[in-house]
């Protein structure tokens, strides 16, 4: 801890000054430009949007290729030079030299610029590939938010032959990553090539992977413990404070702003030395090792240059100064109810239960229905398939053999024989009466019971006139206004409309990019959870559509939605989504400390 209190403070200037730089850099030009060099990607090869029907072909296009190996390239040449910036720094520190934010981006610029020499190929790797994957803290803000879509997550979570690869596939990974662990400062700070660089980081960190990874671990979650500490003290000052002033009392109101500042000051230091503290626990590994094993330690020659003081700091006081009266007054008129941010929701948020509430029943089947009622969902989601004698039946998979060991297809049987079926005991024995439910059977419960349908298409492509028969079914119950007929493939969606123009339909999606709003037959977007963005759901919204996330089962991944603001929330675990809805438009983690404080002062 003291090495590293040595490396961050001798340049803390130099480092804070960067890390602020290259962060605004990044999310004022950077991402946004990225986001448009991937737009006009889309564009000059002919893809206004991308979905999971046409992702395929647009990966697979010659051009898309190229132009994202190009793009891989810049994201890897960015990021490099931000690394590569804090291991310049880093290094100077621990020579006990100074050297400006200008001399640092310099020589990490021409350190970088080396990754497009063919020999440096297999830093793409390390940077784009195996850091995010890995996830220790050890990556720049541009690719920090690469990660495993979540419905992909669920898919391998749910068979346990795919956990075991996942498992081996990220140990690989893992003892990957520390082989590596020093090959960016042999590349940075000895000028060798990436393949030079990695050898030498396997040989450096040969008896050390272990100890090294407990000690990057544990070092950084004391720091955050730290932090956190530090948090949860200030706000307890805060209301200590707020106890002992008078709402109108303007020295109080200041002070209080103060630590508030403070606070976020805090944080946003915090968020900048994130990169700089993990790699200064690797340089101090890197030493170390590098002088037990007696190899010569090479540092960047630094040229010392006079740093000037700044002529606006007089300005930036002027600056801080007025951010603090302004917060004063803002505290002040806050605290006096002189302003309200109370405003209500337009739209409750719904929540789904998926297949109904299959984590408790065996799921699409009248139990599961039931069971959905009784748990509140305002909706059920439940999938259909078309019987050799075109019956519309309730069943997810194309074969029945998953759900009720015969291995045949829905159109090979007419429904006299599919409704004799058990498909419960799979699930448990327990439920062996349970049969395949007709659709119409759910519609008459779902009108019984006043609750919604979500009825999604599953085509093979070898059906009669199935959403024809979908649609005849909704309309013989006159059940239009509680119902959504949802599918994966967007033709579904155009037959629907041909035959009636009224019912809602919704496009369902694991991937949503670009113009997705010119698919005109979906009236809404049943999009993939880790796809969804602000952005995008403010542009449905503007649209005067809505947002279905799916399938949302972690109170993480439901309270991000929340966040998000989407309509409706696709899940298989009914309860937790209608509590953390709740507690999220109640109540938080920090509102309930503060109660806590609040009632320990009392």
């Amino acid at each position: 801890m003291k090495n590293i209190k040595n490396i961050i403070g001798y340049n803390f200037k130099t480092l804070i000054s960067f890390e602020l730089l290259y962060k605004l850099l990044t999310t004022i030009i950077f991402v946004p430009l990225f986001l448009t060099l991937f737009k006009l990607i889309t564009k000059v090869t002919g893809y206004n949007y991308l979905t999971l029907e046409n992702v395929f072909s647009f990966l697979t296009n010659p051009l898309t290729i190229i132009f994202l190996l190009i793009l891989i390239m810049v994201l890897t040449f960015y990021t490099l030079i931000d690394i590569s910036t804090i291991i310049i720094i880093n290094d100077a520190s621990a020579t006990k030299k100074k050297i400006s934010v200008k001399e640092a981006f310099s020589l990490a610029l021409s350190k970088s610029l080396k990754v497009f020499k063919l020999k440096n190929i297999s830093i793409v790797f390390l940077i784009i590939f195996l850091i995010p994957f890995v996830n220790l803290g050890l990556t720049s803000s541009l690719i920090s938010t690469i990660k495993i879509p979540e419905f992909i997550m669920d898919f391998i979570v749910k068979n346990n032959v795919l956990v075991i690869v996942y498992i081996i596939f990220s140990i690989i990974l893992m003892i990957t990553l520390f082989r590596w662990l020093y090959a960016l400062h042999y590349f940075v700070l000895e000028d060798c090539s990436f393949k030079v660089a990695r050898k030498k980081s396997a040989k450096l960190s040969k008896n050390n992977k272990i100890k090294d990874l407990l000690r990057i671990l544990v070092i950084e979650l004391g720091i955050v413990f730290i932090y956190v500490i530090f948090i949860l003290l200030g706000i307890f000052i805060i209301i200590l404070l707020s106890k002992l002033f008078s709402k109108t009392n303007i020295f109080g109101n200041l002070t209080i702003t103060i630590i508030w500042l403070l606070i976020a000051i805090s944080f946003i230091v915090m968020i900048l030395l994130a990169n700089p503290i993990s790699y200064a626990i690797i340089s101090i590994l890197y030493y170390k090792h590098k002088e037990t094993n007696k190899e010569k330690v090479k540092h960047i020659v630094v040229k010392n240059e006079i740093i000037k003081k700044s002529k606006y700091k007089g300005l930036i006081y002027v600056v801080i100064v007025m951010v603090i009266i302004s917060a004063s007054l803002f505290t002040y008129l806050l605290g006096n109810n002189k302003l309200n941010f109370n405003i209500e929701y337009l739209k409750n948020m719904e929540v789904t239960a998926h297949r109904g509430a299959s984590v408790m029943y065996p799921e699409n089947t009248m139990a599961a229905f039931q069971g959905a009622k009784e748990l509140n969902a305002n909706w059920i989601e439940l999938d259909v398939q078309q019987t050799k004698d075109q019956q519309i039946v309730v069943m997810h998979d194309t074969n029945l053999k998953r759900t009720t060991g015969i291995n045949k297809n829905t159109l090979d049987l007419d429904y006299a024989e599919i409704a004799t079926l058990d498909a419960g005991s799979f699930f448990d024995p327990k439920f062996k009466d349970e049969r395949i439910p007709l659709l119409e059977d759910v519609i008459k419960y779902a009108l019984e019971n006043n609750i919604k349908l979500n009825i999604e298409l599953k085509p093979t492509g070898k059906e009669i006139d199935f959403e024809k028969k979908v649609v005849d079914l909704i309309n013989k119950y006159n059940f239009k206004d509680n119902a959504v007929v949802t599918s994966q493939v967007y033709e579904v969606l155009e037959n629907v409309k041909k035959y009636d123009k009224e019912i809602k339909t919704v496009y369902v999606m694991s991937l949503a990019y670009g113009d997705i709003l010119s698919l005109k037959d979906a009236d809404s977007f049943s999009i993939e959870a880790s796809s969804i963005t602000k952005t995008l759901v403010k542009n449905i919204h503007n649209a005067g559509k809505e947002v279905y996330a799916w399938t949302v089962n972690t109170k993480e991944s439901i309270t991000k939605m929340v966040e998000l603001n989407v309509d409706n929330i696709i899940t298989d675990n009914i309860s937790l989504a209608i509590d953390t809805i709740y507690e999220n438009k109640t109540s938080d983690v920090v509102k309930e400390y503060i109660k806590f404080v609040n009632d320990l002062l009392k």
